[in-house]
């Protein structure tokens, strides 16, 4: 188990296996907030799918093994992190102006960590994507990209992704037909409804909603992998013309206060939120511990099936690294000691510890599928 010294300080002794933890860590989440059982057990059967959509759904296990694994890396300088990076955790949204933005999309498990934490998840993550055939990219090309777009970014004061005159590339790709209107809102008509919805809950969504006494339903939705379990309340009505849809899901702290076996109730995404370089969602608010956002089929997660085949893997790489830098720039006082980290670090040493943790993530992917056989 781990032992607690500070935010981002923290020891392990031996790990326990997979499904150990994951039965520890869903303990403590039933603790925390009321748990959806169903959608949790839908959970168990999709990790056990593939090793890429394992590691999305496992950040838990991460947060236990990382320090252990890579201790020399754990030892770096402490930004405000995302924590449950990967390459779907990516998406776009419209800003105050309208102007449709990309950038990571969920701070569910942000939390003081090692800069490199960040960097090797989100290079992992490649890795695996790149197994089950989501991105075409060599292994070494793809760390070399994030890296470069990381490092880059972080040596400037960072810019946002903002897709209306510059990055043609990126809003080809992210607005491609695969993303299509009538699909998506296909999918949400489908969706059954909730019998019980907290009053709280209701309330805020009502207050999100672009006009008073708008008549709406609340259904159910499962999204995302990390976050199943959770309770999340999706509101759908019909306004002027056409569909509209905001959702409430519930936050409770990182699982790395669970690693650490503190009792600290904070919880980041606000925090990480407002210091990042950011062109910020208008309609993403938090209200205690729920967090309520628009969805529509432009402001939404980007899966990597969703991209055009002839999208260029190296250059979404590059940006997805240098997005990872525009929250860590959030930092800034951390940001000469990551410059001068960076630097003192071997060419190789991203694309090695992401192959600590490939292999660590596929050995309990493996151990799990037996159990779930």
């Amino acid at each position: 188990m781990w032992r607690h010294d500070s935010p981002s300080t923290v020891l392990m002794t031996s790990p326990p296996s997979i499904q150990q933890a994951t039965r520890q860590y869903e303990a403590w989440l039933a603790g925390q907030i009321r748990i959806v059982q169903d959608d949790l057990s839908v959970k168990h059967e999709l990790m056990a799918g593939d090793a890429f959509s394992f590691l999305r759904a496992t950040f838990y296990r991460w947060a236990q093994i990382f320090s252990a694994l890579c201790p020399e890396l754990a030892a770096a300088p402490t930004v405000l992190a995302v924590g449950d990076l990967h390459v779907e955790n990516y998406g776009t949204w419209r800003d105050a102006e309208g102007r449709l933005v990309w950038g990571i999309n969920d701070f569910d498990e942000a939390f003081p960590l090692p800069y490199t934490l960040d960097l090797v998840r989100l290079a992992t993550s490649a890795r695996l994507a790149i197994e089950v055939r989501h991105v075409a990219l060599d292994p070494d090309d793809a760390c070399t990209a994030i890296l470069k777009g990381y490092s880059k970014a972080l040596e400037s004061v960072g810019e946002p992704f903002v897709l209306s005159e510059k990055h043609p590339w990126l809003r080809a790709a992210v607005t491609s037909q695969l993303r299509d209107h009538t699909r998506y809102w296909e999918k949400f008509t489908a969706l059954p409804p909730v019998k019980k919805v907290p009053a709280e809950v209701k309330a805020m969504l009502q207050q999100a909603l672009p006009e008073k006494g708008l008549t709406f339903r609340i259904a159910h939705r499962r999204a995302g992998l990390g976050s199943l379990g959770r309770e999340r309340f999706t509101a759908l009505a019909s306004w002027r013309g056409g569909m509209l849809a905001r959702e409430a899901k519930a936050l409770l702290p990182s699982a790395c206060t669970w690693v650490a076996g503190t009792s600290d109730p904070h919880i980041y995404y606000p925090q990480i939120l407002g210091s990042s370089v950011r062109a910020p969602d208008p309609f993403l608010m938090m209200n205690g511990t729920w967090v309520v956002r628009r969805l529509s089929p432009y402001c939404s997660r980007i899966e990597l099936s969703q991209l055009p085949r002839e999208h260029d893997a190296e250059k979404l790489l590059r940006a997805m690294g240098r997005e990872l830098a525009n929250v860590h720039l959030g930092t800034q006082r951390a940001v000469p000691a990551v410059l001068r980290d960076l630097a003192g670090r071997k060419t190789k040493w991203l694309r090695q510890a992401a192959e600590v943790m490939v292999q660590a993530t596929l050995a309990d992917w493996q151990a799990w599928r037996k159990q779930q056989a």
